[in-house]
C-alpha cells in the first residue's frame, strides 16, 4: 500500500493499521462509535500516539470502518427490488437493515448519526438512502406503500427504530421488531397484522427508559 508521499508504507506501520481498524471494528461493535479511543489502541495493542498518527480524527476512523459495510447493504436492496411483491421487498430489507444494526451499536450509531469530518461515512449513507429510494417507489407503484411516503421519512424511520434498539437492547433485544410492525402497518392500506414479538413489561420498559 503506497503511503501519501508514494513511497512504500513500512510494513509495520501496514499491520499497525490493520490492527486498529479490526480493533476499532470490535470496539465500536460492542459500545457504539463514542468508545474510547484509548480502549482501540489497547485492543489494537499499539499506543494512542500510533492511532492518531494513521487516524487524526475519530471521523478519520469512523471512515475507514464503515463506509464498505454500509455499501454492501446496497446488494441488500437489490436482493429485496428482486422479489415478485413490492411491498414484503420493502419491509424485508427493513427488517434486514435493522438485524444488523441491532447486532453491531456502531453501525446503529454510523447509520443514525454524523461527524463532520467522516465524508466517506456519510456519502455511503446517502447512497445507501438512494438505493432503498428505489424500493420506496417500486412499492407506491404497485399500491401497497401510501403515495406521501417520502425518502426523508424513510431517514425519520431509520433514526426511530435505531433509538429503540439503542434504548431496549440490552432488556428486549427483539422489542424493536414489534415497533417495526406497528410502523409499518401504519403505512400501508390494510388492515393491521400480527407483531413480530410481544410488548415489553413494565419493568423492562423501566429500564429502557433509564438506559436512554
Amino acid at each position: 500500500m503506497p503511503s501519501v508521499s508514494g513511497r512504500p508504507r513500512r510494513r509495520d506501520a501496514v499491520a499497525n493499521r490493520e490492527k486498529l481498524v479490526a480493533a476499532a471494528e470490535a470496539v465500536f461493535a460492542e459500545s457504539g462509535v463514542s468508545a474510547s479511543l484509548e480502549e482501540i489502541a489497547r485492543r489494537a495493542e499499539v499506543s494512542i500516539g500510533t492511532l492518531y498518527n494513521h487516524f487524526p480524527s475519530r471521523g478519520s476512523l469512523l471512515d475507514a470502518v464503515y463506509p464498505a459495510r454500509i455499501a454492501a447493504l446496497a446488494g441488500t436492496a437489490q436482493t429485496a427490488l428482486a422479489d415478485d411483491d413490492p411491498w414484503r421487498g420493502f419491509r424485508t430489507f427493513l427488517v434486514q437493515v435493522f438485524e444488523l444494526q441491532a447486532t453491531d451499536r456502531g453501525m446503529n450509531d454510523a447509520m443514525t448519526l454524523r461527524y463532520p469530518d467522516a465524508m466517506a461515512l456519510a456519502a455511503a449513507c446517502d447512497e445507501g438512502f438512494a438505493s432503498a429510494s428505489l424500493l420506496v417507489e417500486r412499492a407506491q407503484e404497485s399500491g401497497a406503500l401510501r403515495g406521501d411516503f417520502q425518502i426523508e421519512d424513510l431517514a425519520s424511520l431509520v433514526w426511530s427504530i435505531s433509538r429503540i434498539i439503542s434504548a431496549t437492547v440490552d432488556v428486549a433485544p427483539d422489542a424493536w421488531r414489534r415497533f417495526l410492525d406497528l410502523q409499518l402497518d401504519g403505512l400501508r392500506a390494510e388492515g393491521a397484522h400480527p407483531l413480530s414479538a410481544p410488548a415489553m413489561t413494565a419493568e423492562q420498559v423501566a429500564a429502557a427508559m433509564r438506559a436512554g
